[in-house]
């Protein structure tokens, strides 16, 4: 193990242990250095990446912190590894996508307030409206984190938030095929949410479930075959460029 792992490790299972809580100042660089028996460089590498990862903050002039540790800020710290999947490791996450937006959109119907659902169908409405696939994407974004936010989880909210900008990155909307394609999902989203406007959360989860499963299919769809004798590049690679908005 090289010195800045063990000051990594050694920092993590003191905040882990409950050693160092929430907000508490860590100890000076001197003492921790002195304990971990590691140099000046690799603690400060180790603070860096902690920082990094959302586990502690550096205040200028005050010194070095744990945070608050809400799970839903450390959960989206998975961005800074989950953002270098190719399409192919990421269509293994679809898995746990599907079986996640099912359940906060059963629990949006649960919760669903007037307002929460006319922002719901404004959202459509503009998507619905608008030619321009890079403002399609954040409206389409923002219509799924508001089925997020009103399920009541920042934590589940914020690891769908999480996987939605990674598969942003692939958009089949603008292959010959997108306008057809856009279609099919702008009517999903109205099934969705006309699902969580009735209150029926068996199929508001159903619809979401659908609708995921089905932004999968495509991305499978336009996957291009891996070339025989494996020299090509990873798929993921090969479509660059094209932005999946579900």
């Amino acid at each position: 193990m090289s010195a800045v792992e063990r000051a990594f490790h050694g920092l993590r299972h003191m905040i882990a242990t409950g050693r160092l809580g929430p907000g508490e100042r860590i100890p000076s660089e001197g003492e921790l250095c002195e304990e971990l028996g590691v140099s000046r460089g690799s603690l400060r590498e180790a603070v860096r990446m902690l920082a990094a990862l959302g586990v502690i903050e550096p205040r200028h002039g005050s010194g070095t912190y744990v945070s608050q540790l809400r799970p839903e800020d450390v959960i989206g710290s998975l961005s800074l590894t989950l953002e270098l999947l190719p399409l192919s490791g990421l269509l293994e996450v679809y898995e746990i996508r599907r079986v996640l937006e099912a359940h906060v959109a059963a629990q949006a119907a649960a919760r669903c307030t007037p307002e929460s659902v006319r922002t719901l169908f404004s959202l459509i409405e503009d998507m619905e409206a608008t030619s321009d696939p890079t403002k399609a994407s954040e409206l389409d974004h923002r219509f799924h984190a508001e089925i997020a936010r009103v399920g009541g989880n920042p934590t589940l909210a914020s690891l769908l938030a999480v996987f939605r900008a990674r598969s942003r990155k692939y958009q089949v909307f603008t292959l010959p095929e997108g306008p057809d394609l856009r279609r099919k999902s702008d009517d999903d989203h109205r099934v969705l949410a006309t699902a969580i406007a009735d209150h029926d959360p068996v199929a508001a989860a159903g619809a979401a479930q659908a609708h995921v499963a089905q932004t999968e299919r495509w991305l499978r769809a336009f996957m291009p075959p891996v070339e025989e004798g494996g020299g090509g590049a990873d798929a993921g690679e090969r479509v660059s460029g094209v932005d999946e908005r579900g």
